[in-house]
């Protein structure tokens, strides 16, 4: 098991069949899990429930990725701007 990223893990299907409990583990602290075979991805498994970053995490890695964004008045005008609108509910999903 290798991991490429903080919250991804990339995994044979081979070790993920022998490895379900370290995996469930893993998708337990917010990371998500891609099952591969040997060219291409077969699944993507990510926890069931959003993963909850609190505000300082969000500005943290905002901060090492080299964000220059500023939350002031005119931030928060901008983030309520775009929730409003899109408003529209979402589509049913390709499986329903």
């Amino acid at each position: 098991m290798t991991s490429m990223a903080k919250h991804v893990i990339h995994i044979s299907e081979l070790e993920a069949a022998g490895h379900l409990t370290t995996l469930l583990a893993h998708l337990r602290t917010g990371e998500e899990i891609i099952i591969e075979d040997d060219v291409r991805a077969l699944a993507v498994i990510h926890p069931a429930e959003p993963l909850v970053r609190l505000l300082s995490e969000s500005l943290n890695l905002a901060r090492k990725h080299g964000s220059t964004a500023t939350l002031d008045e005119d931030f928060a005008r901008d983030v309520r701007a775009g929730i409003d609108s899109h408003r529209e509910p979402l589509g049913p999903r390709a499986w329903d």
